[in-house]
């Protein structure tokens, strides 16, 4: 009979790793990211994919962010709108 794995213990975080947001265990991939995805209209199949993580850690990871969705959220819209302006910032100017 497989072990059962406690789903808390799926998704971590530590200030020293990716700035403290919280992550996958054991690897460097934020739910932040997963929820980038995830928003951008990617399953959890082809996120699996994409990071070579399992169902699993991406549902965990999804949870997370479903219960702390205003936070990341914001987070990611502010990350996005960051982008644009150093976008803006480094555009070659027209002569």
């Amino acid at each position: 009979m497989a072990t059962a794995i406690d789903i808390g213990t799926l998704i971590t975080q530590s200030p020293e790793v990716c700035d403290g947001r919280p992550r996958v265990a054991g690897t460097g991939v934020t739910v932040m990211r997963i929820a980038g995805w995830h928003r951008l209209g990617s399953n959890p199949e082809e996120i699996a994919r994409k990071t070579g993580l399992t169902l699993a850690q991406i549902h965990a990871a999804l949870a997370y962010y479903h219960a702390n969705q205003e936070t990341i959220d914001s987070d990611l819209d502010h990350e996005a709108s960051e982008y644009d302006r150093l976008a803006n910032e480094h555009r070659p100017k027209p002569r």
